[in-house]
């Protein structure tokens, strides 16, 4: 389906909103298109990313669905909409809003100690108009559980308000504007002219409580654009040409990640595709421990100690299998148990089926899992000075899991769902582990045992050299193939190889030379490699941030300047990144946003201008 004949919005047009409870995005045209409600991986509302019936909730200009111009405020995660139609000019802001704390949170129960700041549980839209008169409309049709349930609806007092019911949700639409009941929808027309003001609301609060007025309203998005302005100033963002994209990609981290008990979901998103119209679409609104080291690294760079501190303690109240391993992803709340079903009534985003919900990667075996989490421990325990007493049994268990598993094949990082290999990247993460360990044996005085872990680590790292460099003297994929991997570049950023290691620069050069289109990184040729899915993909976005840093790290600095640059230039409108860029049609592909992506960037980011001060202080 062609993008200009598609129903779809383009994926990288909508804007994203949180309340680090749930996120939303809204379409160009003032549709709110995803929600659920109350927390990322609940059941959809609104869900008309999947299937043009499936929800949504737009509150704009009537018979005008093209905006002039939608930002951010600036350092927020609040958005800006600018309409002109032909009678006038309309300003819309949106938000889910956040404010001082009332009390528990009785909808999604904290875990983690409370903040001073937490979600109201309230979306909030207001409209001004700055011009003219303009005739806006409020049209509200959720569909519950992915779509499969209209709205039950019912007024409220004086028609100003609405409860919408099904499949045992409930929420309330509020509003200054009197409301119409049609079948599974709400509507409100009102005419505005210049300097009149209006607002709605959406609220799964605890008993429904929701903005008494328009002032009310604003005062509510007026905290919420605070709360992220004042998060916004405890990072740590070098005044450099990258620190906008910096702050853009914080604010996505934070917005991506769930209060009440410190997780970060991969994705907002369930099965945008990878592939146009194919089969690879996966529900990544959950944890992947794989992810730990990556925004542990992000978060202490920006010091954010506090996230930084909850993601770990998180991690750290994870039930592990009966091997005492870790599983590879987590539900937001450390549930475990994340069965795949399939959709198959919803149409996908451009026909992309099938719809999937839990995704049943969940127990696979991924030999990196532990690399993951000791590279993070050893961060945190670097970075706070101290090792807590709670995590050295997680220290010791992972430790002990590498060595039973290090020699056995697994589905490696990207979640293959074909026969089982000796991944190279599952070996360097083994290193990882027992190299991480042993330091943290260290830090505890325990001399006898870092010396057994040091002598593993080492034994991991020559079976690595020995079995997989190719001929050519570049990094496999794994031991029985000479096809390339992207996740090999991992190997000079986690230290295993030095940027000085003629292996490791022929690695980055292959990488660049043959694992490329366009210039952006493929994680691999889908022909070379048995990933039990047909179709191809497109380029991955964090691989070709990894390539930057690669790049960097083996001394190619106006390279990794050059790429760095076009994959800024290649971010949606609003400075987001989805999983995957589709070079071809130059468009974003897979879920959105992803915090992958936006987490190799501030790394990529943080090399850069690592260099670059170094640079400035050589001159």
């Amino acid at each position: 389906m062609s993008a200009a004949t598609s129903p779809f919005p383009p994926i990288a047009d909508y804007a994203f909103l949180s309340d680090c409870h749930t996120g939303a995005l809204v379409a160009p045209d003032g549709s709110v298109d995803w929600l659920c409600v109350p927390a990322f991986d609940a059941p959809s509302a609104f869900g008309n990313l999947l299937d043009r019936g499936a929800g949504s909730f737009r509150f704009g200009p009537y018979g005008i669905n093209v905006p002039t111009a939608r930002v951010y405020v600036p350092g927020t995660n609040v958005m800006t909409t600018t309409w002109h139609t032909p009678g006038g000019w309309l300003l819309v802001h949106d938000a889910l809003t956040m404010g001082p704390r009332q009390g528990p949170d009785v909808v999604t129960p904290h875990t983690r100690p409370p903040a001073d700041d937490d979600a109201d549980h309230l979306l909030v839209r207001t409209v001004e108009c700055l011009d003219g008169s303009v005739e806006v409309e409020l049209v509200c049709e959720p569909a519950f559980d992915y779509g499969r349930v209209p709205a039950d609806w019912s007024q409220v007092g004086d028609g100003h308000a609405a409860d919408a019911s099904g499949a045992g949700q409930r929420f309330r639409l509020s509003t200054d504007m009197l409301i119409g009941i049609e079948g599974g929808s709400a509507r409100a027309r009102h005419v505005l002219r210049k300097g009149d003001k209006a607002f709605c609301a959406l609220s799964w609060a605890d008993g429904l409580a929701s903005p008494v007025d328009v002032a009310d309203a604003e005062a509510r998005i007026g905290a919420t654009v605070q709360f992220w302005r004042s998060w916004l100033a405890r990072a740590r963002v070098p005044d450099h040409r990258l620190r906008h994209p910096i702050e853009r990609s914080a604010l996505t981290i934070k917005g991506l990640t769930f209060m009440p008990t410190g997780a970060t979901v991969a994705a907002l998103t369930t099965s945008l595709p990878e592939t146009p119209g194919g089969e690879r679409n996966w529900d990544y609104r959950y944890t992947w421990v794989r992810d730990t080291t990556f925004t542990l690294q992000a978060l202490h760079y920006l010091n954010l100690d506090w996230e930084a501190d909850e993601f770990m303690q998180f991690v750290a109240d994870l039930q592990p299998n009966p091997d005492g391993a870790l599983q590879i992803m987590y539900g937001i709340d450390g549930r475990r148990d994340l069965t795949e079903s399939t959709r198959d009534d919803l149409t996908g985003y451009e026909g992309a089926r099938p719809v999937r919900i839990g995704n049943g990667a969940f127990d696979q075996r991924q030999n990196d899992v532990f690399g993951a989490v000791l590279d993070s421990i050893l961060l945190h325990t670097t970075r706070s000075k101290r090792l807590p007493r709670r995590l050295w049994p997680l220290v010791e268990s992972q430790a002990a899991c590498a060595i039973a598993a290090w020699r056995e094949p697994d589905q490696g990082i990207w979640e293959a769902r074909g026969e089982p290999q000796h991944y190279v990247s599952s070996k360097l993460m083994g290193w990882v582990a027992l190299d991480r360990a042993s330091k943290l044996a260290s830090i505890r005085d325990d001399e006898e045992l870092a010396q057994k872990w040091r002598a593993t680590a080492e034994e991991i790292r020559e079976d690595i050299l020995a079995h997989g460099v190719s001929d050519r003297g570049v990094l496999r994929q794994h031991y029985d193939t000479d096809a390339l991997d992207a996740s090999t570049l991992l190997a000079p950023l986690f230290g295993f190889l030095p940027g000085t290691d003629e292996r490791m620069h022929a690695t980055v050069e292959a990488i660049d030379r043959e694992l490329t289109e366009n210039g952006f990184v493929l994680r691999y040729r889908t022909d070379e490699t048995d990933d039990g899915m047909s179709g191809k993909e497109g380029t991955f976005l964090i691989c070709s941030f990894w390539l930057v840093s690669a790049l960097a790290t083996v001394g190619e600095m106006d390279r990794a300047r050059d790429l760095m640059e076009r994959l800024l230039r290649v971010a949606s409108p609003l400075g987001l990144y989805a999983e995957e860029f589709e070079v071809d049609r130059a468009r974003h592909l897979g879920n959105f946003p992803q915090a992958f992506s936006h987490l190799a960037l501030i790394e990529a980011a943080a090399r850069i201008i690592l260099a670059d001060f170094r640079e400035e202080v050589a001159l």
